[in-house]
Formats: C-alpha cells, structure tokens, sequence
C-alpha cells in the first residue's frame, strides 16, 4: 500500500494500537480514536514525531463520529484508509438472554461500525476511491456457547461486509473483512477458558497490513486456527452441536 492518511477506531489498546503503530512507521499519517484520551496520547508520544494523531470517540455516537471524520480530514486532508476495530467482549456465564447484554455489545461492535461506514463512504464514493477495513472475527463464523451475543455482533459484520462489497467495488471503494481468532489483548485476558493458537497484537497487525496490501476480500489469521474455523463452519448441525455442547461447563 502506498502510505497516505489512515483512520483507525478502538486504537487505544490492543490490534488497533499496534495496527497504528505499523502503519506509522510505514510512513502513513494515522488518526486514532478510542474513549480515553490518555491512552491515545501515549500512542502518539511512541510514533514517529508527528505520525500519530488522537481523536478521541465513542463509536455508538452517531453525531460525534461524524464530527470527528470532519476534524480528521480538516488536519489530514482526504482519508485513504479506515479500519473500524472497536469492540468489546462481555462472556456469558449461562444461556439466560440479557438484552441489556447484548445491545450493550451491538451499539459497540456493529453500530459502531456503522456510525463509520455511514462517514467515511459518502466522500469515498464520491470521488471513487477508498480502503475500508471492518474488524470482525473468526468467532462469527459459527455459534459458540457463552458467546451468544459477541458471536451475534461479528456474525452481523461479515454478512454486512460480504453484501457492501459488491456494490462499494463499483463505485471504486475497497472493502476488506479482518477475521482474528484469539489475539493477546486486554480483551481476551478476561477470558477463563484456553484460548487455542493465541498471537500477539504485534503479529495480528502484522497479518493487517500484510492483508491490506494484497487483492483478498477476507483477511483471516491465525492461518491454521482459521481453516481449523473453516471447516467448522461446513460441519452438518448435528456434528457441531454435539462438539460445541462439550464445551458447555
């Protein structure tokens, strides 16, 4: 990819802190946002001088994203990349339904994309080019118990993503879905349960740009867990479920 003016959401911590960090010393101009501010400060204190810039958001504020798309492209000039990572994770300890649980979840992981989407695409399509990135995972190929309303937010990405890219690519927008499996982040140190094939965020932000650089629509990593998720997700419903109910504590 050749460098230019990035915008990366959820930067303050983990893929998108380290996503921001490569791209940085690639030479992009990177602005990264993330509620709290003192984490993006310190992101831009370890760039390249000047590389780095913070906006901070809330992504499930509509009216605030927008803005803050204004205030990067007033410092920046024209987005050439958006990756929109922010997300959360909140386990499930039984399969009791918690609405409040799972809008929690669906304002962060999937509004959140869509607040972006809804700034970014206008301009993009316009003057026919962009990159888009959506953060999903490999968890939204397939059901998994204590993941009901986390695996319903990224299962809702990658069908999103898989219907905008058809008619974005028209218009002269790439459009690429970032599938992870298990990545060290503080997200995943609340997990209680092995966590097969674990990368760093180094290593899965490597895998981004490695991914952001080539023709693929789906950037999925670990390699091996990925197929592993795969094949999974072509297993007759009997053959699933009898695996997945194993799992059940």
């Amino acid at each position: 990819m050749t460098p230019g003016n990035a915008w990366i959401t959820g930067a303050g911590k983990g893929i998108g802190r380290a996503l921001a960090l490569h791209l940085a010393r690639d030479g992009w101009r990177v602005a990264v946002s993330a509620r709290t501010a003192a984490d993006l400060e310190a992101l831009a204190d370890e760039g390249p001088p000047g590389a780095i810039r913070p906006f901070v958001l809330d992504v499930t504020d509509r009216d605030r994203t927008a803005a803050t798309l204004d205030a990067i492209e007033a410092d920046l000039g024209p987005l050439d990349l958006a990756v929109f990572n922010a997300g959360t994770h909140a386990p499930e300890s039984d399969a009791i339904v918690s609405a409040t649980a799972f809008r929690y979840l669906l304002e962060i992981n999937v509004m959140g994309v869509v607040y972006g989407l809804e700034a970014v695409l206008p301009a993009m399509t316009a003057r026919r080019w962009g990159h888009v990135g959506i953060v999903s995972s490999l968890a939204g190929y397939r059901g998994l118990p204590t993941a009901a309303a986390y695996g319903a937010s990224k299962a809702a990405l990658i069908n999103m993503a898989e219907a905008l890219q058809p008619e974005l690519r028209q218009q002269g927008v790439r459009l690429q879905l970032i599938n992870p499996g298990f990545v060290d982040t503080p997200l995943t140190e609340r997990n209680d349960f092995p966590m097969p094939c674990l990368i760093s965020a180094d290593r899965a932000a490597r895998y981004i740009v490695d991914g952001l650089s080539s023709s693929r629509f789906e950037i999925s990593f670990p390699r091996g867990f990925a197929l592993l998720m795969k094949i999974l997700r072509l297993l007759p419903d009997r053959l699933y479920l009898a695996a997945t109910r194993r799992l059940v504590k």
